[in-house]
């Protein structure tokens, strides 16, 4: 049997480095110090992922170091054209590197040369040693050292990688030997690395030249060929041309050493790499790193390079790890990092620093019936602030039933007191809780308490008292981190805690349900739960009061989090018959749209996929003359690409009305009636306080904030939503125009002030102004443009995205933009210095001082840069939107309670909210939820609720 062939992997560091930052650009990864972690996240993953994927045998990560002295001496403009490196890159390279030496991965590096070079020279000397070498690189320009044994592993968006050979690349750029990559790149330019290129030439026309003349030294030979301004073009920048090819050029000279020996994959250091993770708070990183290196991953050489094809393996986990150290398998030159016996979440366990349950000294005692609870109780009566946690049968707070209680009101003690499964005796048990549940005098501390507020509401006990919340004020603290438990004990604590999967098993079929786990195993789970959450709950308190938000914490999210409770246990009425007939209309617009478009193409295709939509439109019907491609080579059929060609074009027009319309149906109109609880035979919505940065409320299961709006269609969903009865109505109460009065009073602009106090219409009053015409010509166009003006400033809109929203030029967008600034001088200035503000302290507030850190604002990169100081004008605004919408809807709820009206508040979408109400009680409860609603906060503009009524949520809104 041959021996197989050996094989060398090779990662450009850099590329995957800024390919994991942006990747996670609009949801960074923050860590509790406050650090963007983004860039060491994205490059590990991608990292673990090849190994994983390929175990390979041989292996190195290169770097740049100092740029390409030879490049810069030829062109100095080279690269010139680049942003700074973002800093969250910038401190992300010393652990990268630190993390890799403890992996003892060899970093390939040489002063004065590109990380392609390093590459492009340790792959031919391989090459010369018998090795087929992997190029793991985005980069296209690594097409050109493409051959029989050197290949190019490129990540693609979505997930896996795909293999390029010479095929591949014979296709990708329409060339006969992959060496052509170079005079394709040099013809055609680079911008990214400021490579100028032959003036006019392309893609087309670069693959065109080749085609006909072979190189550039062959175009340059024979220009009498050319015709018109190109044959000009090519013939005055020739010594152009050739300097771009060279600039092109990988080299294969550097002065770097391939001996086999030290390439060698071996065995990492398994308790550096986790101090280095755990120093950056990296929790599932770690685990990762662990399956990555375990028996099954590593047992044999991969193979999933072949034919551009890459299959995901199952990653392999078993039991409980051992404490051996990694060992090399015999023969193979593979090892593993815990034997045979290895479960990747326990086995980080072994090597990490944390403290665990088992060598944490502790005090969990199981409360046993009779006179045990009994003096419990009296005892749990005395304390003033007490952490509890419900244990459950399961997930869903309307049908799980109680399995257990936890309390801890010391660090490292506790209780645990166990309920019978006979639904009588178990509302025994709760009474004896009673007092202490609604005894206002002392606090209840949690983590998420208001699933289990929901909980005990099943059993009719009401939580009274003061409340603290260990998820919502780590968000106030720190809303881009996540906020579960386990990952702010980590964090927070340097303690894991018990994982739920020890108990009851992955998610599935045969996962166990809590009362089938034996009650000591039961109390030490819970009770460290209690426990843990209450050692949160000391070190959060502190920080509320250094960051200024404990006003913000008591007085709205605290609140607010009973009346989430009420409005989620109430529910919605669903229409269902309504959504079915609805449903076969969609079926019948949605065949009607495919045959239009099947016509329009001439074929027969499938327009839900991407790629032969793509084909269809920019292949085949040549819409358009460039059509924008995505990284992996194919044409762009992307919502925003689609919509900017849908005025032009039928068959766009249609694609995208038959996606709006498929997603209406398979999101809303099917999926709403499966989500009617059985129980209720209402809709509960679970409203989530810690999602949005800026404070907004998210809506999941179902996520009733995403019905289309804007459409007839989509507006006919809400149609589905109805009273209780005959005897109640919907009343829709909806914040006009919030947002633009909140940055009016803000911002003291005078103009806009008086637009509403003066009750006008502010797009028309806007545009009255901006094209200075009298209010009353002002045209339903010239209205149109003000009002996108109007809401776009708030989301920093440029001149390019006004002119897609519009029928402007981007020219004339630029003049209107420009216009609306001098009509509106305090408005730019009042943006300059809430920009200036977050410069200066790193976050900006909204009216009730709720913070959005904003650690990008002095980045030396303007994308990153440019993206926070719209963050800095936009998150003040809607911010406060959604502290004044909070605030009423805690008003409101206490005045329908004390006042004792039979209303209720279902639903909160964006800047409105919706209520039951009976018919006898409307004129009172309009008159009661306008006042609250436009009396919540006093600003220097009125605040305006429009009210609507109806037997639909439709006819309401």
């Amino acid at each position: 049997m041959p021996e197989p062939k050996k094989r060398l992997f090779l990662v450009d560091a850099y590329a995957l480095i800024f390919r994991g930052y942006y990747a996670l650009i609009k949801n960074p990864r923050i860590n509790s110090k406050g650090m963007d972690t983004s860039a060491i996240m994205g490059f590990m993953n991608s990292f673990l992922d090849v190994i994983k994927r390929e175990r390979p045998d041989h292996l190195a990560v290169c770097f740049d170091k100092g740029g390409s002295v030879a490049r810069n001496d030829m062109f100095e403009d080279y690269k010139a054209n680049r942003d700074e490196t973002p800093n969250g890159i910038l401190i992300a390279i010393p652990y990268i590197c630190k993390i890799l030496e403890a992996m003892h991965i060899p970093i390939m590096v040489k002063e004065g040369f590109e990380a392609d070079d390093v590459i492009g020279t340790l792959a031919k000397k391989a090459e010369k040693e018998g090795y087929t070498t992997f190029m793991v690189t985005p980069d296209k320009d690594f097409a050109q050292l493409v051959s029989e044994n050197i290949f190019m592993y490129r990540p693609v968006f979505g997930g896996g990688y795909e293999t390029w050979g010479i095929p591949e690349v014979q296709k990708k750029f329409e060339v006969e030997t992959p060496d052509q990559v170079i005079d394709y790149l040099g013809m055609m330019g680079d911008a990214s690395d400021n490579i100028p290129g032959l003036p006019g030439v392309g893609d087309k026309t670069a693959k065109k030249f080749i085609k006909q003349f072979g190189s550039m030294e062959g175009l340059l030979a024979n220009t009498d060929k050319l015709k018109g301004k190109m044959k000009e073009k090519v013939i005055e920048n020739a010594e152009l041309g050739l300097l771009s090819k060279q600039l092109a050029t990988i080299m294969l000279d550097v002065p770097v050493e391939f001996h086999e020996e030290d390439f060698e994959m071996s065995e990492p250091d398994v308790t550096e790499v986790t101090k280095i993770f755990e120093e950056l708070e990296f929790r599932r990183l770690t685990d990762n790193f662990v399956k990555a290196f375990s028996v099954e991953a590593m047992a044999a050489p991969g193979t999933n390079h072949q034919q551009n094809e890459t299959d995901s393996k199952k990653d392999g986990a078993t039991d409980k790890p051992s404490t051996q150290k990694a060992t090399k398998t015999a023969g193979q030159g593979q090892f593993s990092l815990f034997g045979g016996d290895n479960e990747p979440s326990a086995a980080s366990e072994v090597f990490s620093s944390r403290k665990t349950i088992k060598d944490t000294p502790h005090f969990y005692q199981t409360i046993q019936p009779g006179m045990g609870t009994k003096l419990f109780i009296q005892n749990l009566m005395k304390q003033t602030s007490v952490c509890f946690d419900t244990e459950t049968t399961g997930l869903n707070p309307l049908t799980a039933e109680l399995v257990g209680i936890a309390f801890s009101w010391e660090p490292t003690k506790g209780f645990y007191l166990p309920f019978p499964e006979n639904k009588e005796e178990a509302q025994v048990i709760i009474e004896q809780l009673r007092p202490f549940f609604e005894a206002s005098e002392n606090e209840k501390i949690g983590q998420n308490l208001k699933y289990d507020i929901k909980v005990l509401q099943k059993y009719n006990v009401t939580v009274k008292g003061k409340l603290f919340d260990t998820m919502l004020a780590h968000y106030l603290i720190n809303a881009d981190m996540r906020h579960n438990m386990d990952v702010l004990s980590e964090t927070y604590l340097n303690y894991t805690p018990v994982s739920i999967t020890e108990l009851i098993g992955k998610k599935g079929k045969n996962q166990k349900s809590m009362r089938d786990v034996p009650v000591e195993a039961q109390t030490e789970y819970a009770v460290e739960d209690a426990d843990i959450t209450l050692q949160l709950k000391e070190h959060f308190e502190k920080e509320l009061g250094e960051a200024n938000t404990q006003k913000l914490f008591d007085e709205i999210e605290i609140p607010l989090l009973r009346v989430l409770a009420d409005m989620e246990l109430e529910g919605i009425n669903l229409d269902e018959d309504f959504l079915k007939k609805l449903s076969a209309e969609l079926e019948e617009d949605i065949a009607a749209l495919e045959k239009s478009i099947y016509k329009e193409a001439g074929e027969e295709f499938n327009i839900a996929s991407p790629k032969q939509l793509g084909e269809i439109l920019f292949g085949k019907l040549q819409l358009v003359d460039k059509p924008k491609k995505t990284k992996t080579g194919q044409y762009s059929t992307a919502e925003d690409v689609l919509s900017y060609l849908a005025k032009d074009h039928k068959i766009i027009k249609d694609v995208l009305e038959y996606r709006g319309l498929a997603k209406l149906k398979s999101t809303y109109v099917d999926a709403l009636p499966e989500q009617v609880e059985p129980s209720t035979q209402r809709v509960h919505t679970d409203y989530m306080q810690t999602v949005a940065a800026t404070g907004r409320l998210s809506s999941n299961n179902p996520n009733l904030q995403n019905i289309p709006i804007r459409t007839e269609r989509g507006r006919e969903v809400r149609k589905a939503f109805i009273p209780r009865d005959k005897d109640h109505v919907l009343l829709a109460a909806d914040y006009s125009q919030i947002e633009l009065r909140i940055i009016a009073a803000l911002s003291e602009e005078d103009t806009m002030i008086e637009a509403f106090k003066n009750n006008e219409d502010i797009h028309a009053s806007t545009a009255a102004k901006v094209f200075n015409v009298p209010l009353s010509e002002v045209t339903r166009e010239q209205r149109s443009n003000a009002k996108t003006v109007n809401f776009g400033i708030i989301y920093g809109v440029s001149a390019f995205g006004l002119s897609n929203q519009t029928d402007l030029s981007r020219f004339e967008s630029k003049e209107l933009i420009d216009t609306y600034y001098k009509t509106y001088p305090k408005l730019r200035n009042y943006m300059s210095e809430l920009v200036d503000f977050a410069r200066d302290n790193e976050y900006v507030e909204t009216v009730m001082g709720r913070r959005r850190y904003l650690k990008d604002i002095n980045s030396r990169n303007a994308v990153v840069r440019g993206a926070a100081e719209r963050n800095a004008v936009n998150a003040p605004i809607q911010g406060s939107a959604a502290d004044i919408i909070k605030i009423a809807m805690i008003n409101i709820h206490k005045r329908l309670a004390s006042e004792g009206f039979k209303t209720k508040m279902l639903l909160q979408v964006h800047d409105e909210l919706v209520f039951d109400v009976p018919k006898e009680e409307l004129e009172k409860v309009t008159a009661l939820i306008k006042s609250e609603m436009e009396n919540a906060y006093t600003l220097s503009v009125p605040l305006d609720v429009e009210i609507g009524v109806g037997d639909n949520w439709l006819e309401a809104h």
